[in-house]
């Protein structure tokens, strides 16, 4: 999975997310992606530029990868 997809991702996750949830589901991406954003060596700025949203909320992607050790999401 490259870049392009993970942003085509997070922002298809951040536009469906309820109002007030949005932070919430950048969280949960985080946590989906961890694995292959930090096999592939991604950039999580680059993944935050490609999918639109604004560059702040990569802070919010680092949060949801350091949460994926320790939470697994609901189906």
């Amino acid at each position: 999975m490259n870049v392009q997809e993970l942003g085509r991702i997070l922002s298809d996750m951040y536009k469906k997310a309820p109002h007030g949830k949005q932070v919430a589901k950048i969280h949960l991406f985080g946590v989906k992606y961890a694995n292959v954003i930090q096999r592939n060596n991604h950039s999580i700025k680059d993944i935050v530029a490609a999918s639109g949203i604004n560059i702040s909320y990569a802070t919010e992607v680092s949060k949801g990868i350091k949460l994926s050790e320790y939470v697994v999401p609901k189906d």
